[in-house]
């Protein structure tokens, strides 16, 4: 006999097929993106989260698409695909999934435009029908304008009814509490009542919600968990992916407040999901980190910075800047207005200055590039100093070459190094040089022409120049006389 504590398997459902008209876009709807990572990403996290025993997506539009997106993510355990060929509805889409949903005992349908259920929903979701010996269980939520919505009526847990608007009461129609598309059944209760589903609605499609009413008419238990999505509900538009954005970044932001990293105005910063900030780190306002961003402890990052893909190591001050795909070392200093493109790397303790832009090169501990510089395709040593205007010639016209410069070496404001190039140790380059050779060890290094000093300059100039101007005025009159003497 099997005990009563055996584990009872668990089927998820995630319906992913929706074009998603509203949101007037060539992308899957599921596919948009929300604080970082794909709707459908944050559905299938939240998934995972019940241990399912299979998973299964349910697609249509963008299929192959979708599918492509998912095997690209290494969710475990691995998704079943099945397609929904026409898209009748979240009840057909639902009903599609019955055979490969054979043996659970459970089965979690969620949908893949709702990326606010998360994975505390979910287990409480799943707990809370288990517990209550639910045929079917529903999240709701509680939004502000809750127009065009089903009102929920519940006592407790229990679940009594979802009344849609154009029958609701006017005290029902006060209730803000409507459901969500997700929802825990016992399989066999599921796939009893959804050929017992009609098409009878304006779109002809098949909705699984009615399902709820099948077996409330059964007399079978109904069970209903409110949560907090802050008053935001799916992406079926652009305002919808806007509001889901809202939610999101702020669940992300009081996460990292929660860890002990500070934000001065938490409603203009941005952080994506997959973001880690170390504690006693200050986030300023119009702070974006974007993608696997990487932050250690007590930096300063912004105001008015974007960094994307890279890591910044503890201690690290980036203001006014375009960080990407970067990697920035323990105390560093990067701005006002830097650019760091991909490839870069500043060592410990060096500093990119104000309007300097560094592209696939490395920058030794504690050298600095002031200001005014580009630095493209170099690797700069320890202790080295770049004076303004300095520029790494490093393409010819069809290929990029390499610029060299080695530890404690003095580069003359306004320099030009013309790749490739090479600058020993401790060298230095005189201001406004043009450097197109190796300059060895200790050397110095200065392109120019002598000065030449002209006296009275000025005063032979507009001398000239006053000559040329009555010149003209006579050219002028004698026209002007040939022209009179024509007409007459």
């Amino acid at each position: 006999m099997a005990s009563s504590r055996t584990r009872r398997k668990l089927a998820v459902v995630v319906l992913a097929a929706g074009k998603g008209k509203r949101m007037k876009s060539a992308l899957p709807k599921v596919l948009h993106p929300v604080a970082g990572r794909p709707s459908l990403w944050h559905v299938l996290q939240a998934a995972r989260a019940a241990r399912p025993d299979v998973l299964v997506i349910v697609a249509g539009h963008g299929a192959e698409e979708v599918e492509q997106a998912v095997r690209g993510w290494n969710i475990k355990p691995p998704p079943v695909f099945v397609v929904q060929h026409q898209l009748l509805g979240t009840g057909h889409a639902t009903a599609a999934a019955e055979q490969v949903t054979e043996g659970a005992q459970d089965v979690v349908v969620l949908a893949g435009d709702d990326p606010l259920i998360a994975a505390g929903h979910v287990r409480t979701l799943l707990g809370t029908h288990r517990r209550t010996k639910a045929a079917a269980t529903i999240l709701t939520t509680v939004v502000d304008d809750p127009t065009g919505y089903g009102r929920v009526v519940r006592e407790g847990s229990e679940l009594k009814d979802i009344v849609q608007e154009a029958d609701a009461s006017p005290e029902q129609r006060r209730i803000r509490e409507v459901s969500t598309l997700a929802y825990a059944f016992r399989r066999e209760d599921l796939y009893g009542a959804l050929p017992l589903v009609g098409r009878e609605n304006r779109l002809r499609e098949y909705y699984l919600p009615d399902v709820l009413f099948i077996l409330r008419n059964k007399g079978e238990r109904l069970s209903a968990v409110p949560v907090d999505l802050g008053g935001a509900l799916g992406l079926n538009s652009r305002a919808g992916l806007a509001a889901v954005n809202r939610v999101m970044r702020d669940r992300i932001v009081k996460a990292h407040m929660a860890a002990g990293v500070t934000f001065a105005d938490p409603s203009t910063s941005f952080v994506d999901v997959d973001v880690r900030i170390g504690p006693d780190t200050v986030i300023l306002p119009l702070t974006f980190l974007e993608g696997a961003t990487r932050i250690g402890r007590d930096c300063s990052i912004g105001p008015a910075t974007r960094v994307v893909d890279s890591t910044v190591a503890d201690g690290a001050r980036i203001t006014f800047a375009v960080v990407h795909g970067s990697k920035i070392g323990r105390h560093a200093t990067v701005g006002p207005y830097a650019s760091l493109r991909p490839g870069t790397v500043l060592e410990d303790g060096a500093k990119v200055g104000t309007y300097v832009e560094v592209k696939a090169s490395r920058v030794g501990k504690g050298s600095k590039v002031p200001h005014l510089a580009y630095v493209g395709d170099a690797v700069i040593g320890e202790g080295s100093n770049l004076g303004a205007g300095t520029v790494t010639v490093n393409y010819d016209g069809f290929e990029k070459h390499r610029t060299v410069i080695g530890d404690g070496v003095h580069v003359g404001s306004d320099t030009m190094l013309v790749a490739p190039v090479r600058l020993g140790a401790n060298s230095w380059t005189g201001a406004g040089s043009v450097i197109t050779k190796d300059v060895p060890p200790g050397a110095l290094a200065v392109e120019r022409t002598e000065q030449r000093t002209i006296a009275g300059y000025d005063e032979r100039r507009r001398e000239a120049r006053k000559k040329d101007a009555g010149a003209r005025g006579r050219a002028t009159r004698t026209t002007s006389k040939r022209s009179r003497r024509g007409s007459d």
